[in-house]
């Protein structure tokens, strides 16, 4: 009995290391939008998910007080404008991190404070000069009140503060940039344990360069891969090719030993014409994939021993954000709560106990919520009917779909494979899935009034396979 009971203990532990060896996902909540729901339905929306982190771009005092006790943590932000204030004058850090750190500290778990979001990037600006030096003050501060040893300090880089990042051994920070503030910055992080904050965005990449980098590379889907040409290493994502480039000059300067944090990255689910590989396919697939990637697998092949740890970007679709269609179209969620696509956010997910929001009728189904589901085929999206809609949206659908639509409702007729179960949610799901195939899976092909969303999970029931293309 002892034996076994050692034995038990050791699978325990082996189990435990596994899982702490294991990536995070957190998530950028984002606000430049006049029809968000308020903080409070936001944190139960992140709970009902299983999201555990969450990154905001200021210290807003709602937000904030509407995390207070919920066991989500948050990287809060002090914003570009104040770099000057905060880098120029210690008491302005002072007052900042008594009013925006220390006031709601340790009921709301801030574990970071970001120093501004990419003014370090691919060009010098005025404010560039004042990063490293807010930096240091407000570490300052945190250290005055005996708040450093739990919050860090950093600042997100922007990838393109790359001079070279392929192949990935050869990534080198821009020489204009390194001695001015790159080394400065880095001395500060290893200085104070902390770790570099870097925006990584392959959907740029990849549509400005379509010709040449493969999708699906991009996407996380299956592919032979990029073999490294300096270290042999193959590379099967475009994603952890560009982490690596990261890692490599940071190496390059002698700084092997920092950490980083994906503090930015995501797929819009549209965009303008110009914006090649915008859209909600492919959305679902790269963050799909990026989160199973995360939680279920090491580091980069350059690192494989340091966990990677991302934060989606975004929550919401923002209204209000200026420049092109995707800008616009980077959520994971409408403002009513509703996914945009249906993916796992979290450990919870993955295993189908994700659930779903619960604010509105008709919205995204939670996968496993009928029928159950296989193993997620990467890349591939199908489209389901939501249990939650009314049964006469759902038939409306139903009736479109197999009538006017054109979809092959063959299976679920009497006597057909896929007949059972026998339930409205099942025969719609069917239909619906039939009619986004023979379109291509394009962009809102499936939607159905709202009865339906896009799912990167494969329906399993009975003998029914769910056709994937026409």
């Amino acid at each position: 009995m002892a034996s076994l009971s050692f034995f038990n203990f050791l699978i325990l532990f082996l189990s435990a290391i596994a899982v702490s060896d294991a990536g995070s996902v957190g998530i950028n909540y984002g606000r430049v939008a006049d029809n968000l729901p308020p903080p409070d339905k936001v944190v139960q929306l992140l709970k009902s998910q299983g999201v555990a982190k969450v990154k905001i771009f200021d210290s807003d005092s709602a937000v904030l007080t509407a995390l207070a006790n919920s066991g989500i943590s948050v990287v809060v932000c002090l914003p570009n404008q104040q770099l000057a204030s905060a880098a120029n004058d210690q008491s302005f850090s002072d007052g900042w991190v008594q009013a925006n750190i220390a006031k709601y500290y340790p009921a709301t778990k801030i574990e970071a404070i970001a120093i501004g979001n990419e003014v370090i990037a691919e060009n010098i600006t005025d404010t560039t000069k004042f990063v490293v030096p807010a930096m240091k003050t407000i570490q300052a501060s945190l250290v005055k009140l005996k708040l450093d040893s739990n919050i860090k300090v950093s600042s997100p880089v922007a990838i393109s503060c790359l001079g070279n990042s392929y192949p990935a051994s050869a990534g080198s920070f821009k020489t204009n940039q390194v001695q001015s503030t790159i080394i400065p910055m880095l001395d500060f992080l290893r200085e104070t344990g902390s770790y570099l904050m870097v925006n990584v965005y392959p959907f740029f990449a990849y549509k400005d360069n379509s010709k040449t980098i493969s999708l699906d590379y991009s996407l996380f889907k299956d592919n032979p891969g990029v073999v490294d040409s300096g270290n042999g290493l193959r590379y099967k994502s475009l994603f952890e090719a560009q982490v690596d480039a990261v890692y490599a000059a940071m190496s390059a300067l002698t700084y092997d030993d920092l950490k980083l944090v994906v503090t930015e990255t995501g797929w819009p689910s549209a965009g303008d014409a110009a914006e090649v590989g915008a859209s909600q396919d492919n959305a679902a697939a790269y963050n799909g994939n990026l989160v199973r990637r995360v939680l279920t697998g090491n580091g980069t092949p350059l690192r494989p021993n340091d966990p990677l740890n991302v934060y989606i970007f975004a929550l919401f679709n923002e209204n209000q954000k200026p420049g092109p269609t995707s800008e616009r179209n980077y959520g994971l969620f409408y403002p009513n709560e509703q996914r945009v696509y249906n993916i796992p956010l979290s450990q919870k997910g993955l295993n189908g106990n994700q659930s779903p929001p619960a604010s509105n009728v008709n919205q995204t189904a939670p996968v496993n919520n009928w029928g159950g589901v296989s193993k997620a085929t990467s890349g591939q999206t199908w489209c389901m009917a939501s249990p939650n809609a009314e049964a006469e949206e759902l038939q409306e659908g139903l009736d479109y779909a197999c009538g006017e639509g054109g979809a092959d409702c063959g299976p679920i007729q009497p006597n057909g494979a896929c007949y059972n179960p026998n339930s409205l949610v099942a025969h719609a799901s069917y239909a619906y899935n039939s009619y986004y195939q023979k379109k291509a899976r394009v962009s809102g092909s499936c939607f159905f009034s709202g009865t339906a969303y896009v799912s990167t999970q494969p329906p399993s029931f009975g003998n029914c396979q769910f056709p994937t293309g026409y």
